[in-house]
């Protein structure tokens, strides 16, 4: 968990500012793609098996009325291999609290973050996880993973980070803060929170 380590999904800093030249195309409409190229049978049928029930035009996916957003964050997970998931819950109460809440990560495992999410309303493009770790107020950690592109579906969708290797020896022990952010592209702040967690020598 070294600052500005590279590995695969992630983005350095100096990449980071090359990808602010980068301009996304303009925004196309989920009805907009459905209804171009109808005349072609193949690029149809191609569209129906990628959009699934958000292909049917009028009827788009909308799983929660009173929330305007394309993404609902659900849940966050650490994984590690042989133990039982520790879950965040994103979708419910007060995300302030979940930063007074660490839990433990005992040092020098390899674990993967799994985040839970839901697109609803219109295609959203470019998805990304940007996760900052700070200790003692400093930042030690930050990390950009680019998710992608995802339709409408009411199905859950997920994506897992690639393995990363906690710190481990004594000066490594100790209390870290994190800040989460699922944004896009076009920037949109689909959801921001702080959470935190404590490397121990051994699992609680």
């Amino acid at each position: 968990m070294a600052e500005e380590e590279v590995i695969s999904g992630h983005i350095s800093d100096e990449e980071n500012d090359e990808r602010i030249q980068y301009k996304a195309p303009p925004e196309k409409s989920l009805n907009d793609i459905v209804q171009q190229d109808q005349e072609d049978e193949s690029l149809r049928k191609y569209k129906e098996a990628l959009l699934g029930s958000s292909s049917a035009v009028g009827a788009p996916v909308i799983i929660d009325h009173s929330d305007e957003r394309r993404v609902l964050v659900r849940r966050l997970a650490l994984v590690v291999e042989g133990r039982e998931d520790i879950v965040l819950d994103l979708d419910r109460g007060d995300l302030n609290k979940l930063k007074d809440s660490p839990f433990t990560i005992k040092e020098g495992i390899t674990y993967r973050i799994r985040i839970d999410f839901q697109v609803q309303r219109e295609i959203v493009t470019g998805l990304k996880y940007v996760q900052r770790t700070s200790r003692k107020g400093i930042q030690v950690d930050k990390m950009t993973h680019m998710v992608g592109s995802y339709a409408p579906m009411e199905t859950m969708q997920s994506y897992t980070t690639p393995p990363e290797d906690a710190p481990s020896g004594m000066l490594s022990r100790g209390h870290y803060t994190v800040k989460s952010l699922f944004t896009d592209d076009d920037d949109n702040e689909h959801l921001k929170w702080d959470w935190s967690f404590d490397i121990k020598k051994e699992w609680d």
